[in-house]
């Protein structure tokens, strides 16, 4: 019995390790295509996450055609050398979970597999999030189709 107890407890911690490398990134790679463009797969959870180099930085977002503005996390935005002490916090966002303050900055860089642009506006949020958003603004500088499991951002 104690056998058999110990290759369940192995199965269960083999499982969970499965499930953390699975959950612990979030989402699925990003990869460029022969033609140059940026193919995204849809996450299990129906969601396109992408990873973009913001001032040398990497940080995951969300891809959301709700949203209008690229905005970051408080965690992301330092994490990518924005003193958030020294934001503005004066303007408002209506989002899902209600009204929020938000700041705006730029971006020195912001690279997006083969893609780079410079001084790049974006939001930073004046409370916590769970990750950061990639809105339209950001996302409108792209032709986007999405079809079957996968969206294509081209220019």
């Amino acid at each position: 019995t104690g056998l058999a107890w110990g290759m369940i407890f192995i199965g269960l911690m083999a499982g969970y390790g499965l499930w953390t490398d699975v959950t612990s990134s979030g989402f699925l790679r990003q990869t460029i295509g022969d033609a140059g463009e940026l193919i995204v797969p849809r996450s299990p959870d129906g969601h396109y996450y992408l990873t973009l180099t913001i001032n040398g930085t990497e940080v995951n977002f969300v891809a959301d055609t709700g949203a209008t503005n690229m905005v970051l996390s408080p965690d992301d935005a330092a994490a990518v050398g924005i003193d958030i002490g020294a934001l503005n916090f004066m303007h408002r966002a209506e989002t899902a979970n209600g009204s929020v303050e938000i700041a705006r900055t730029r971006l020195d860089t912001v690279v997006l597999g083969p893609f780079a642009d410079s001084d790049v506006t974006a939001w930073v949020n004046g409370a916590a999030m769970e990750g950061s958003l990639l809105g339209m603004d950001y996302l409108g500088m792209f032709e986007i189709s999405i079809a079957g499991e996968r969206m294509v951002l081209r220019r």
